[in-house]
């Protein structure tokens, strides 16, 4: 009974903790309604004398990176204040692909350098920062290998900076390949949560928001101003814009103008890049949040930033709960408790909150969204899929365990045909031992699969089949990707 009493409170506590971070969805949809007409760049004017440095910071990006630098070099803009930095760290035959590539624009007139250092101290932070100090440009745009910014993106974000306190300017994602496969597609739905409901919502309310590493313009005074880029978490880009805006600086974020980018369409890349993105947001959590609290900024933007800086927080209860759930049913169907599974009835609130929130955004942005909607079952079970992958990086990021910053390879697909298997990137990758434990983690949630079916819980059925499914789907295509990718090498 004691045993039944621990698993019971544990149980609670999980669902109390994604009950609260799930319900959130109801906050930004109140705020989206309330501010829907807001236009924060209605003041923009037009300034055609601006100097501007384009950073592209890379590491090993053999597939991408011409294309990359094509992009770049088609944006209309007078090329006398234009100057291109290739940030290359590489260490493959990426190195003599940028040189080829940045000669000939050269001889196009293009003012483009490949910035070479000797090591990778500070990884994408350090390359930034080493660009920065030579920086010609008063405004520094950053694209990332994976994305291909569009001719007239200079023209649509430079006119936001219509005060001198704006300090960034933000576009939206765009998703190059997300009717590559089944994968894609649902990234492309979780993507679209933060990147049409939350920036958007946060920036018009007043709120912070993020830089997101990539498809946006900064002013140089604002970097420099804020401390410039720092190397201590590997979410430099949120680091660094909390950090900007606790001094006081404003960011745009246009919604409605899109930078396109590639997915990745491997689930070991995919994995990784998660990790990544989780463990730096614990890290900055942790650095930024005191800054934040003894602040003078108001009490709403205290809070939301707490709940910004800390979501990811939920992952270590995602996993506790999916464990939980099967010993659960055998202990309704063999003890007194019925009245507490008749009061969790409530936390279906959680999933009404979230779903809602990405029905929104697909709403917003996509005539076809009640199609798209069709995924939000197989999105809610990817992320309980994910729970192992992220709560290790949630731990490592409380205990400060410092990690390297590993790059997400990028295969350049754009169409449903595209291979990658022939990728040399994919070869050269392997599977985590996590996926061993997703797989046993599967096998155990199909305990409660079956559990439920036999004792004809078939409200419990849904979530135990979310977690079975969940964990299959990223366990089997770890090892499936890593299959073929040996398979090819021989």
């Amino acid at each position: 009974m004691v045993l039944d009493q621990i698993i019971l409170i544990s149980y609670i506590i999980s669902l109390s903790v994604l009950m609260f971070f799930a319900s959130h969805g109801f906050v930004m949809i109140y705020y989206l309604r309330k501010y829907y007409t807001t236009d924060l760049t209605k003041s923009q004017v037009e300034d055609a004398g601006r100097t501007v440095t384009i950073q592209l910071p890379l590491y090993n990006e053999l597939y991408v990176v011409e294309r990359l630098i094509n992009a770049v070099c088609k944006i209309d803009y007078p090329k006398h204040l234009l100057e291109i930095q290739v940030l290359d760290d590489s260490t493959d035959e990426t190195v003599d692909l940028v040189a080829k590539v940045v000669e000939e624009k050269q001889a196009q007139g293009f003012d483009i350098k490949q910035i070479r250092r000797e090591n990778r101290v500070g990884y994408k932070a350090g390359a930034l920062k080493e660009g920065l100090k030579i920086a010609k440009g008063d405004y520094i745009a950053i694209f990332d290998a994976d994305f291909i910014p569009n001719a007239d993106f200079l023209q649509k974000t430079l006119p936001h900076f219509y005060n001198d306190k704006i300090g960034m300017v933000q576009s939206r994602w765009e998703h190059l390949n997300e009717s590559y496969s089944l994968l894609t597609k649902v990234q492309a739905l979780a993507l679209n949560g933060h990147f049409v409901i939350e920036q958007s919502v946060r920036n018009k309310a007043g709120f912070f928001i993020n830089f997101n590493g990539t498809g946006g313009v900064w002013r140089k005074g604002c970097i420099e101003d804020a401390g410039n880029w720092h190397d201590d978490t590997i979410t430099e880009d949120l680091d660094l814009s909390y950090r900007a805006q606790l001094k006081g600086w404003n960011f745009i974020y246009l919604r409605d103008f899109t930078t396109p980018a590639e997915l990745p369409s491997e689930m070991n890349a995919l994995k990784a890049q998660q990790f990544r993105w989780t463990k730096g947001a614990i890290e900055t959590m942790k650095k930024i949040l005191p800054a934040v609290w003894r602040s003078k900024v108001p009490m709403r933007v205290k809070l939301q930033s707490t709940f910004h800086l800390s979501n990811n927080l939920v992952f270590p209860f995602i996993l506790l709960a999916g464990i939980l759930n099967v010993p659960l049913i055998f202990i309704k169907n063999a003890g007194p408790y019925d009245y507490f599974f008749n009061i969790m009835a409530i936390f279906v609130l959680g999933f009404i909150s979230s779903f809602m929130m990405y029905l929104y955004a697909q709403k917003e942005v996509h005539t076809d969204w009640r199609k798209r909607m069709v995924l939000f079952p197989l999105f809610m079970a990817g992320s309980m899929g994910f729970a192992l992958n992220n709560s290790r990086a949630v731990v490592e990021g409380l205990m400060n365990k410092k990690s390297e910053f590993v790059r997400t390879p990028k295969f350049k697909v754009e169409k449903k045909n595209d291979n990658i298997n022939m990728n040399k990137y994919l070869k050269g990758m392997k599977v985590d031992s996590s996926a061993f434990v997703e797989l046993l983690l599967a096998i155990y949630c199909f305990i409660g699969v079956g559990a439920s079916i036999y004792f004809m819980e078939f409200a419990a059925l849904p979530f135990q089949l979310m977690f079975f499914l969940g964990f299959s789907f990223v366990s089997l295509l770890s090892f499936k990707h890593t299959y073929f990718s040996r398979m090819n090498k021989r």
